[in-house]
């Protein structure tokens, strides 16, 4: 196993962080402390983001019917985890893990809790390797049936935008007519100061991560039925009653595959 190198900030644990978790190490902490010392506002965004998938996948439960879930570059296990939400509305709902981050596989114990109706799987695989994830997740899935593909701020850590794109396609083509790609990622348009905040953050050594004008983000879902609201600043996705809903730098939306 790969060793889990705690001298250098990580992204995953930084996000971790940020979420109020305890997975992270003080370097961690010194990068996140940095980063909101310059754009307090990441911490919204990374809450914001996870209520956004948390209701991407009760609607995909409640009104999609969806039971087959495919999350890949699943990130450090937080609160309200894809399985639990899936499960807490779908007790017999199937969930499969997909990352290759040695701390993520050191934590997967914890996304592997599931109902005894339902099943959660985790494989040790690349987001590059897209024909190995579907043959890895068709162990635990029936990729006859229709399958919710999650993925949630992971393609900004692919540098090349046609490459992010093909990726999706890729994964997305092994899922029949009726499944459902829900998909959230950093913006370019809304937040100047985020975007200088992580553009200086790329320059640091740590791992980039690169957002993207709205039009590119919603160029994954080309091909696609886009559900409504469409692709929005992820507070305006079907915000519960009372949320904030003030824009920010992150753009998400749920698109159906015809």
């Amino acid at each position: 196993m790969t060793e889990i190198d705690t001298s250098v900030p990580h992204s995953a644990r930084i996000w971790n962080y940020w979420l109020g978790g305890k997975d992270n190490y003080p370097v961690d902490e010194e990068a996140g402390d940095a980063y909101t010392a310059v754009f307090p506002g990441i911490v919204t965004i990374a809450r914001s983001s996870r209520a956004f998938l948390g209701r991407t996948i009760r609607y995909l439960v409640t009104e999609a019917g969806a039971r087959q879930f495919l999350d890949v570059g699943t990130g450090l296990p937080t609160v309200d985890n894809t399985h639990e939400v899936a499960q807490r509305h779908a007790p017999d709902a199937r969930i499969v893990y997909v990352d290759n981050d040695p701390l993520v596989l050191a934590h997967a114990r914890a996304l592997l809790t599931s109902t005894p109706e339902g099943v959660t799987a985790y494989e040790d695989l690349s987001l590059y390797e897209p024909e190995r994830i579907l043959e890895a997740a068709a162990r635990t899935l029936d990729l006859t049936r229709p399958t919710a593909l999650i993925l949630s701020g992971i393609l900004g850590h692919v540098s090349s935008y046609d490459q992010a794109r093909d990726l999706v396609r890729s994964l997305m083509a092994g899922l029949p007519s009726g499944s459902h790609l829900s998909l959230n990622e950093g913006s370019r348009g809304t937040d100047p100061v985020y975007e200088q905040a992580q553009d200086a953050y790329n320059e640091t050594g740590a791992v980039p991560y690169f957002l993207r004008p709205v039009e590119q983000i919603e160029g994954y879902f080309e091909g696609l039925e886009l559900v409504e609201p469409g692709v929005v600043s992820v507070p305006l996705w079907r915000p519960d009653p009372g949320a904030d809903t003030a824009p920010i730098g992150q753009h998400g939306g749920v698109g159906r595959k015809p």
